[in-house]
């Protein structure tokens, strides 16, 4: 797609520990060409199965050889949706060449790790790191499996903020399996002996890329993501090319919202992921969706419209 590629080791998104954390939703499949991994699920009311990139964001070792596993993936699996991550050396142009379909989906905010932190973060974000760091202890953890009961309570308390439900929950088996992933690194905060909020982080290659981040009622009150952020940027700063922090809030991209503003405060710009969509079935997608094509706008596919609202 753009070239002659190095391939690296799997880590991360494309390893296969990571893959292996959403088994209780389908079957994981290794694209065998390109290094990435799909979930393979049941079409409900079907006998037939569909494809899905990992959450959050699809990322492979070879981008060069995505056609050719999209290709064979046509033999068992009625369409394919995934999302690219935002420092995949493709474009809109170069995707259009194997999806059906392509839509710019969310820019995510990023920091050139270059960049010495103090240059980076804005002004009140660096007061509210002050703050913190009177009250609250951060040091890196680079096995968070040994942190995974409290960690449960943690992201027990960020699922009920945000009535977070479904696969985005995640079972203590996913996050064992999260946390066993190749490349993870935790930036973990304490208010005394008790752990107040953790920030994990997945390093592929030269890339940092922001993973999950929950925090206690006291981590909130310590205001506890500032002082793993910044720590966080000193700890990547000259290890890696760049920062990935994620996008804001929702479906889309707003850059008023609340989440927006506070991964703005972190970064250096942003950069865009593609939400690519192919009907690799045709006839069986129409039987499932009365006669619809991947050129039909709205949810895709759309047999499972609604599934993560």
């Amino acid at each position: 797609m753009t070239g002659a590629q190095q391939v690296r080791p799997a880590s991360g998104y494309a390893s296969a520990e990571y893959a292996r954390a959403f088994a209780e939703f389908g079957s994981p499949r290794r694209l065998e060409a390109c290094g990435g991994w799909v979930l393979e699920r049941p079409i409900p009311g079907s006998e037939l199965v569909d494809a899905m990139g990992l959450y959050p964001l699809f990322t492979c070792t070879d981008w060069d050889a995505l056609a050719d596993d999209v290709e064979s993936l046509r033999q068992t699996a009625v369409s394919l949706t995934l999302v690219t991550e935002p420092f995949a050396p493709v474009g809109e142009d170069s995707l259009a060449g194997v999806f059906d379909r392509v839509q710019e989906f969310k820019h995510h905010f990023v920091t050139d790790a270059s960049v010495p932190p103090a240059d980076v973060v804005k002004a009140s974000h660096m007061a509210n790191v002050r703050k913190a760091l009177r009250k609250v202890d951060v040091r890196v953890c680079t096995d968070p499996l040994e942190l995974l009961d409290e960690w449960l309570g943690l992201w027990g308390e960020l699922c009920r903020r945000h009535s977070i439900t479904g696969m985005k929950a995640f079972s203590r088996e996913s996050f064992a399996a999260q946390f066993a992933a190749p490349g993870i690194v935790g930036f973990e905060a304490r208010s005394g002996d008790e752990l107040v909020g953790l920030d994990l982080w997945y390093v592929d290659g030269d890339v940092a890329h922001g993973h999950l981040v929950a925090f206690s009622p006291e981590g909130y009150r310590l205001r506890a993501s500032y002082a793993t952020k910044w720590r966080m940027l000193e700890h990547f700063h000259g290890k890696v090319a760049w920062i990935g922090l994620g996008a804001g809030a929702g479906l889309t991209s707003d850059a008023n919202d609340g989440l927006s503003a506070f991964k703005r405060g972190w970064s250096t710009g942003t950069r865009s992921t593609y939400l690519c969509a192919s009907v690799l079935q045709p006839e069986a997608y129409a039987g499932l969706t009365g006669g619809r094509g991947a050129g039909d706008p709205g949810y895709f596919p759309a047999y499972r419209e609604g599934e993560f609202a």
